[in-house]
């Protein structure tokens, strides 16, 4: 399963739940995620939860204009429990708004 999200962050805000509202935003059973994100300019930092656990914490995303390619721009992996919720975040410290580019691979175990 995967999961994609093209977003504009706004100049100097930190985004909601990216992944609200997607079909596996609560996981159906446990699974490892590997985790991909890019922004197209620098600036921006990503944070990702799963259940309880802060698997990426307001780490700044490198650059690019596509959705990550895998297994190369994989930011980090982790794992979640059956209904563990993924909370994905990216917060913009520029002054100007900034598209960025996110893919989760979820992998049941």
């Amino acid at each position: 399963m995967v999961m994609t999200d093209v977003t504009s962050v706004a100049a100097n805000t930190t985004s909601g739940n990216l992944l609200a509202g997607k079909n596996k935003e609560f996981l159906d059973e446990a699974s490892i995620l590997q985790i991909g994100a890019v922004a197209a300019a620098v600036g921006v930092f990503c944070t990702v939860v799963v259940g309880t656990e802060v698997i990426v914490d307001d780490q700044q995303l490198g650059v690019g204009t596509t959705l990550p390619i895998f297994p190369d721009q994989i930011l980090a992996e982790g794992g979640g429990f059956a209904g563990d919720r993924v909370t994905l975040r990216m917060r913009n410290s520029t002054g100007a708004a900034i598209i960025c580019y996110t893919k989760i691979n979820i992998s049941p175990v």
